[in-house]
């Protein structure tokens, strides 16, 4: 089962891991994302911004129909905050301007899913996923974190291996209270980070490179 709920720092970290690597313009990536809505709002007083705090039920099945995760499942929504990088690209752009009741279908091309690594048995490399999502409500969502400078302990505006290990100790105890089972080998984790985020390959994560939360505000 693909695991999209992130309830702490350590989560939000570790769900880089899953991110995609290809970079492209906006325009493109917009454009390879396909938006269905699938029901109207009856009724949108506010409609879902950057920053927001959702609350989504959802279900996920590739292109064969295969379904890997479903919340309705759990018969509990799904929350996160919108933009800043706890879910996949494609649920940040394609949720933007929905309204609590609406539904959306959202087929999302893996650069903006799992990418060339896929997540897990559940989600394979290069695959195309496919939502349907209905937005339950709407809150304020808290400032979010800066998770690279919380990191970055000697302020050198890049992440080391030793930095990003330490960090995820630090992190481990509140992941497993907050119910995140089996999860992989820290080293293993660190350098599934830098595969990933070690654009350049030269040993570090700088800002630029980092596509978690890194800014203090909005």
């Amino acid at each position: 089962m693909c695991n999209f709920k992130y309830r702490s720092t350590f989560a939000v970290l570790f769900m880089i891991v899953q991110l995609n690597c290809i970079l492209k313009t906006d325009a493109q990536e917009d454009n390879d994302l396909k938006i269905e809505v699938l029901q109207k709002s009856d009724k949108c007083d506010r409609s879902a911004q950057k920053g927001d705090l959702l609350s989504m039920h959802y279900k996920g099945t590739l292109e064969d129909g295969k379904e890997f995760d479903s919340s309705y499942n759990r018969n509990e929504p799904f929350q996160f905050q919108l933009g800043i990088g706890q879910v996949i690209k494609g649920w940040d752009k394609g949720l933007i301007n929905m309204c609590v009741g609406e539904k959306r279908r959202l087929t999302i091309p893996p650069h903006l899913g799992y990418g060339d690594t896929g997540a897990g048995e559940s989600i394979p490399p290069k695959a195309t996923l496919i939502f349907e999502v209905e937005l339950k409500k709407i809150e304020d969502g808290p400032p979010p974190v800066n998770v690279f400078k919380e990191i970055d302990a000697n302020s050198d505006n890049q992440l080391s291996r030793e930095e990003v290990s330490e960090y995820l100790k630090k992190q481990l105890p509140e992941a497993e209270a907050a119910g995140m089972k089996d999860l992989p080998d820290q080293d293993k984790i660190v350098e599934e980070i830098f595969q990933h985020e070690d654009q350049d390959k030269n040993g570090l994560i700088s800002h630029k490179e980092f596509s978690g939360p890194k800014h203090d505000e909005l």
